[in-house]
């Protein structure tokens, strides 16, 4: 039986095409973007508040100097909590870039090949997924496979998979989006077999891997695979444009506290996360930044090379229509002017 939650999320979905730009209009874009720079940061967050969001955290690491944190408005609307930035965020698609530092190890080591088929490392899916001879473990690091989006057809929605099987049933035997190699297309499906085929590899849970090649060495005592992992008092809250419904319950991957995730981006752009060897394999297949959106929960996470900075960006409010994501970038990108400003100053 699916959960509660889960209906809901279908609901919230399947209603978001009738409500479109109704939630929103453009002018509140234009007024985030065209608004002179507040002072500080802390200023710039208290402003964003204005535009629907309920909390936003903010984690910066300038090279050389101690982290700065902050945070506004409120980690649980109805508690009336305030946002805590040493708060457990889910990073949504930002895990991709663990995934990707994982397979560099594993190709490091010879333990995995980026030449070899998805046919190859899984013979089993040869008849279900157009191209699996064609399609190399390269393009699915790089989302050039062509295997369909599971996040993009209705059932995942409206029916909600239990497991990553059931939501590999979704895409199975659908066309190909495009022929191996020839195109680019972003696909949560890619993400799904890679961490399958970490498994097959190492023998374990994949996140296991990640915490013993990553975690471990980088002293990452805040970032957990699961909300099985957490005390759920530290996980922020996370809601959808008009409903009240608290969507922090409901099992999205990977989570982190803002300070742990600037100290691996900060690792996986000075190369310290590497062994030697390894991180010109990852340079070849796979980029140094991230953004992560889940029901609840946008996350930006990027590295300044011209300011040396890290600069972490958590927001708990979305719409599934981007005007949210697109106020979450405006806040961001100001945020890092303020910064750049006050280094010129």
């Amino acid at each position: 039986m699916k959960s509660q939650m889960a209906k809901k999320i279908a609901r919230i979905i399947f209603i978001a095409a009738s409500i479109g730009s109704l939630a929103f209009v453009p002018w509140i874009l234009l007024k985030a973007w065209i608004l002179p720079l507040p002072d500080s940061i802390q200023e710039q967050l208290e402003e964003g508040l204005g535009y629907g969001f309920e909390g936003i955290v903010v984690y910066v690491d300038r090279g050389g100097e101690a982290p700065e944190f902050y945070a506004a408005g409120l980690k649980d609307r109805t508690l009336k909590t305030p946002a805590n930035p040493h708060d457990l965020f889910k990073i949504a698609s930002v895990s991709k870039l663990y995934v990707a530092v994982a397979v560099a190890k594993l190709v490091h080591a010879e333990r995995l090949s980026l030449d070899k088929t998805l046919a190859e490392y899984f013979p089993e899916l040869a008849g279900r997924i157009a191209y699996a001879d064609q399609i190399t473990l390269r393009m699915m690091v790089q989302h050039r496979s062509g295997i369909p989006n599971f996040t993009d057809f209705p059932e995942f929605w409206s029916d909600p998979p239990a497991n990553s099987e059931e939501t590999l049933e979704i895409v199975l035997d659908q066309p190909a989006n495009f022929k191996p190699g020839e195109d680019y297309g972003y696909s949560n499906t890619n993400y799904l077999i890679i961490r399958q085929l970490i498994e097959q590899t190492v023998g374990y849970d994949h996140f296991q891997f990640i915490k013993e090649e990553i975690l471990v060495p980088l002293n990452l005592e805040n970032t957990f695979g699961s909300l099985s992992e957490v005390d759920m008092d530290r996980v922020m809250s996370g809601y959808y444009v008009g409903e009240e419904e608290d969507f922090k319950t409901q099992e999205a991957g990977m989570l982190a506290t803002a300070e742990d995730l600037g100290k691996f981006i900060r690792a996986l752009n000075d190369g310290s996360v590497f062994a030697e060897g390894e991180q010109e394999i990852y340079s070849s297949i796979y980029e140094y930044e991230h953004t992560g959106l889940v029901v609840g929960y946008q996350t930006i996470a990027k590295y300044h090379e011209e300011i040396d900075t890290v600069v972490i960006q958590f927001t708990n409010v979305t719409d599934f229509q981007g005007y949210n994501w697109n106020l979450s970038e405006i806040i961001y990108g100001r945020v890092v002017k303020i910064i750049k400003r006050a280094m010129d100053t």
